[in-house]
């Protein structure tokens, strides 16, 4: 039996600079745990039904959260004890304190604060597939495969970019209760000011709807390309998270 795995992707060239310590941030985390890790390009669409490819060939996010699944459980099938996804994007910044949930399986924390409608701040707490960790004889991961593939086979209309990947599982963990990494986080764009800015409203509402301190958070690069959030801000984040200062409590 082969210990951990620790699986990452995206396309190359990389769109963005800050991408790179975040990459380097996990292979860091791998090394200081004497862990495989494994980078992967678009070949990782090679294991999705063709009939999936065709229908989200406009939309490679979709089948990307299916082809994270496939290849986990590949690479379940070839020995490894523990598999990890962790989304290109995703920084760990305090690693010695980024420790594995001894549960069969776990998916990362979402705590993502925004403005309502009512010009009020507000906190939506669910979970997300940036991180993904599954070990030898889970009962989950099959099962959110098998639901993922069925409902994206049977979608007749629009996939949402988060079809298969939060919507789902935030469905699912309404429902069933999943195991939670709470120490793996998402970063919505005023925390992520907040944060630059050394303190905030957004940063406080966030650290009091967190179950635990976090130490990695996605950093949320459809943020970036959507212009919420500036290249140079997400630089600088990776420099603030990256100081030996707190920002989480």
């Amino acid at each position: 039996m082969r210990n951990t795995l620790v699986i990452q992707s995206h396309r190359h060239p990389l769109p963005y600079g800050w991408i790179e310590p975040c990459l380097e941030s996990v292979r860091h985390w791998c090394k200081s745990n004497a862990w495989d890790y494994a980078f992967r390009g678009d070949e990782i669409f090679d294991c999705v039904p063709s009939r999936i490819r065709a229908k989200t060939r406009r939309q490679l996010v979709v089948a990307t959260d299916l082809a994270r699944l496939l290849i986990l459980q590949e690479a379940l099938d070839n020995g490894y004890d523990t598999v990890i996804w962790l989304d290109a994007d995703f920084f760990i910044f305090d690693p010695d304190k980024f420790v594995l949930p001894e549960t069969p399986y776990a998916v990362g924390r979402e705590v993502w604060v925004q403005t309502h409608s009512n010009g009020k701040l507000k906190a939506y707490k669910k979970v997300h597939n940036a991180f993904l960790m599954f070990r030898q004889g889970n009962a989950f991961l099959e099962f959110y495969t098998e639901t993922a593939t069925r409902l994206l086979m049977q979608n007749q209309g629009t996939l949402p970019p988060q079809f298969i990947g939060p919507k789902l599982l935030t469905a699912l963990h309404n429902v069933a209760n999943l195991h939670v990494q709470e120490q793996a986080g998402m970063l919505s764009p005023l925390v992520i000011a907040d944060i630059i800015n050394g303190e905030g409203p957004a940063l406080n509402l966030f650290n009091k709807r967190s179950q635990e301190t976090i130490t990695g958070a996605n950093l949320c690069i459809s943020s970036c390309e959507k212009n919420e959030v500036p290249e140079a801000m997400l630089e600088q984040l990776i420099d603030r998270l990256s100081a030996p200062c707190s920002y989480f409590n």
